[in-house]
């Protein structure tokens, strides 16, 4: 009963973060971006700027819009936002904040036979990281174009991509191979979903890549009680995450560990 309430208080979160970040409801009956002066501001979790009911930025197409100009001056707004971030809540925003995260564990809820994590699963956690540093910041530095955003982003395409070309005919006009490309991408991975626990999470999100870099000195988050750890790794091993221990670079803080440890070892830290 206890598990089964502690779910439903994350879960309420991740509705609430998603509906804030994405309440101009009338931008997608009229298909249009909105413009007002909270888009300057960047909200923690992945959500596409285009999308027709966002109010505020994402860091990560802010981040590489302000590379892609940083020969004219150098991104301290948003570089100091995601550190910001990142220093205060690190994962928390991934297994907390994140609107395509969620997307992400309804569409694994599909009943249907799921694929375990393994030596493969830990491997190509890795990948997330070489997209990180190749679409995220090389990519704008050296071809002037916000790498991940034009070519993988799936949240941008199922938030902005699709009900933009839907509701305006204009747009319909001119859609063409990287629209089909990103369509393809974006069905790929929410597929992937159904089978693979947080699947792009965990391959492919450069956000959480980054963020993960500050799971072990954020202020928020869960960590292990040493003199209370048996070392069972009951925590890890039932874990869906390719996550070796409470806390590091995988771990996206959703919490779920902490009523597998019989011990009472794993706590929320506030430093």
């Amino acid at each position: 009963m206890f598990e089964w309430i502690k779910d439903r208080k994350r879960r309420l979160i991740q509705v609430i973060s998603a509906v804030l970040y994405n309440c101009n409801i009338g931008g997608f009956a009229e298909g249009r971006i909105y413009q007002g002066a909270s888009k300057g501001m960047c909200v923690p979790g992945l959500n596409c700027y285009s999308c027709p009911g966002a109010i505020g930025s994402c860091p990560l197409g802010s981040v590489q819009s302000a590379l892609v100009s940083a020969k004219y001056k150098f991104p301290y707004y948003i570089i100091g936002v995601l550190l910001l971030f990142g220093i205060l809540l690190g994962r928390v925003i991934c297994g907390f904040l994140c609107p395509f995260g969620l997307i992400q564990e309804l569409l694994y809820k599909i009943p249907t036979k799921k694929v375990k994590k393994g030596k493969w699963s830990e491997k190509l956690s890795l990948l997330k990281y070489v997209i990180l540093v190749v679409f995220v910041v090389i990519i704008p530095l050296t071809m002037s174009a916000p790498g991940f955003c034009k070519y993988i982003c799936p949240a941008g395409t199922l938030e902005a991509g699709v009900p933009l070309v839907s509701s305006n005919q204009r747009l319909q006009s001119l859609t063409g191979f990287l629209f089909n490309w990103k369509i393809g991408i974006m069905i790929t991975i929410l597929v992937m979903t159904v089978f693979v626990f947080r699947g792009f999470c965990r391959f492919l999100c450069p956000l959480g890549a980054f963020y993960g870099l500050f799971n072990k000195i954020s202020v928020f988050g869960f960590v292990i009680d040493k003199d209370k750890c048996t070392g069972c790794n009951a925590c890890t091993i039932t874990c869906k995450l390719d996550v070796k221990k409470v806390g590091d670079m995988e771990c996206v803080q959703c919490g779920e560990c902490i009523n597998k440890c019989k011990e009472n070892a794993i706590k929320f830290k506030r430093k």
